[in-house]
């Protein structure tokens, strides 16, 4: 799935929007690209677009096998104006690997891959709300360009939300 990040949050919240053909697309609204390369000289060996459906959906024949390949969905562009940009966080990843071979023990031909999302310019006021259900809280000015959520350690070691 594509999806259009309301909140800058750079992951799915329940606001956020598929980013899918109609509303004002000709045909679809986010190109993505998946691209295979070797894994030991990182050479392209293979490369297929694709654009998402009426859900937010891409779905991308694959020819051969690609076993011994590092295989990638990457963002190409999005037709949504207010979704245009795709993060340049250098700890957040922009592409979803994906396994393409018979040999991994996947029954199906069918490979799911996580979700990738273009951010909006500025994040909407309700995303204060949407994070604090999930137990974030901004530390900057969430419709700032860029917004970052403040954790503390627990006790036990494990992420809590700050009370700040």
């Amino acid at each position: 799935m594509v999806y259009g990040d309301i909140c800058r949050a750079q992951f799915v919240t329940r606001i956020s929007e598929k980013i899918e053909a109609g509303h004002g697309c000709s045909f679809a609204c986010a190109l993505v690209r998946m691209e295979c390369r070797n894994r030991e000289s990182d050479q392209l060996t293979y490369s297929i677009d694709g654009h998402t459906d009426k859900e937010g959906i891409y779905r991308l024949p694959v020819d051969g096998e690609h076993e011994e390949e590092m295989c990638e969905i990457v963002l190409e562009n999005s037709n949504k104006p207010v979704f245009e940009e795709i993060s340049q966080d250098p700890l957040q990843r922009k592409n979803a690997r994906v396994s393409l071979t018979k040999n991994n023990g996947i029954a199906t031909p069918i490979r799911p891959v996580n979700p990738l999302g273009f951010l909006r310019a500025e994040a909407l006021p309700q995303c204060v709300d949407v994070l604090k259900e999930l137990g974030m809280t901004p530390t900057i000015l969430i419709g700032s360009k860029l917004s970052t959520f403040s954790f503390d350690q627990g006790p036990s070691g494990v992420s809590s939300p700050s009370n700040r």
